[in-house]
């Protein structure tokens, strides 16, 4: 049996293949892409039909960003992948309010994400004009290769730096306002949920490795919060979710329920994660907030709507990633934004139950 012919595969039609079949020169066949004042309306029509027979679309994007020296669109780095993005709600409304501000000003949108061994080339080869960070670590490859572009650049939810424009919460204050509203409650057997994983079993230990400025920001106002009501930092525990989705937050949170010493409140550092902690204390058959009192952070619109409806921390996540746009783009705008955050006081959060009655 003879072997199967391969077919050759078409050679695509482009520039020359359209100035040649028209009669004209190449520029005149860009002209007509690019600076259609320049032609007369029949031999415009003429070269895009006769390009349309071709089979060809019109100059190269990237050739044409090249030569023109802008691509009219802001790259969003991630600090996860795609999928995780586009589940998030908070990252979905943060990712809404950058689309905002690019839709204001005509831009377009590049989404980057973490791809593993792949970090830094994709900030490399984005066809933008300035990148917007999203809550990654200082050191990461992607920051790295973002500065080394040399192209304008904001971060949201970093610590505020001299070199560096930078969007960003009141993160510690949120979290020192969670801490007092249940220590106000009488509770003093706390636990804390998080969404990686850390070497640490304890709020103290784990304060001494994080890496990120919204967790150690989050720490320092929890910490603030419980010890001025007396409450033994170094002996609150908690539990690190293999990561930030609701049922990793469920198991976490089991952890930290099936514990001989059960706390009374359970702090998490995102709402997904204290929703998690919701379907456990369910499985478990704890009442909230009976026996126990659960807060998140973020303020999603399924915190509203959970059952019971979660007490959390607001911030505005449109607004901030409306404002790293803005940051982007008006070079004289000050270099570090800080939005404001509200505790919202719901029905997951009541008085301690005392450790007798556990």
């Amino acid at each position: 049996m003879s072997p199967v012919p391969r077919i050759p595969p078409l050679r695509p039609a482009t520039l020359a293949t359209v100035a040649e079949a028209v009669g004209v020169s190449r520029m005149t066949v860009s002209n007509a892409y690019n600076r259609p004042d320049q032609l007369s309306p029949d031999l415009r029509e003429r070269i895009l039909a006769t390009a349309h027979e071709l089979g060809y679309s019109g100059p190269n994007p990237v050739a044409r960003t090249l030569s023109r020296g802008h691509a009219s669109a802001i790259g969003f780095v991630l600090d996860y992948p795609l999928t995780r993005a586009f589940t998030d709600p908070a990252t979905m409304q943060l990712l809404q309010g950058v689309a905002s501000g690019c839709e204001e000003r005509g831009l377009g949108l590049s989404l980057v994400p973490k791809i593993e061994g792949r970090d830094a080339a994709l900030v490399q080869s984005a066809l933008v004009d300035g990148f917007v960070v999203f809550c990654t670590r200082e050191d990461d490859p992607r920051v790295v290769a973002v500065r080394e572009r040399r192209l304008p650049y904001v971060l949201i939810d970093y610590a505020p730096g001299t070199e560096q424009r930078v969007v960003g919460i009141d993160d510690a204050g949120g979290a020192r306002a969670t801490a007092q509203h249940l220590t106000d409650l009488g509770h003093r057997d706390f636990a804390l949920l998080l969404p990686y994983p850390l070497d640490a079993t304890t709020a103290a230990e784990a304060e001494r490795v994080l890496d990120r400025h919204v967790g150690i920001a989050r720490f320092a106002g929890w910490r603030e919060g419980l010890t001025a009501a007396g409450v033994d930092w170094a002996a609150v525990p908690i539990a690190a979710a293999d990561d930030g989705e609701r049922a990793a937050g469920a198991r976490a949170a089991g952890r930290l329920l099936d514990r001989a010493d059960r706390p009374t409140a359970l702090i998490a550092l995102s709402d997904v994660l204290a929703l998690g902690a919701l379907d456990a204390a369910a499985e478990r058959g704890i009442a909230v907030p009976d026996q126990l009192s659960i807060t998140g952070y973020d303020d999603i619109p399924e915190a509203a709507l959970a059952s019971p409806a979660l007490t959390t921390v607001r911030q505005p996540h449109e607004r901030k990633g409306a404002e790293a746009v803005r940051l982007l783009l008006e070079p004289d705008s000050p270099p570090a934004v800080e939005l404001p955050t509200e505790l919202i006081v719901r029905a997951t959060t009541g008085p301690s139950p005392g450790r007798s009655s556990r």
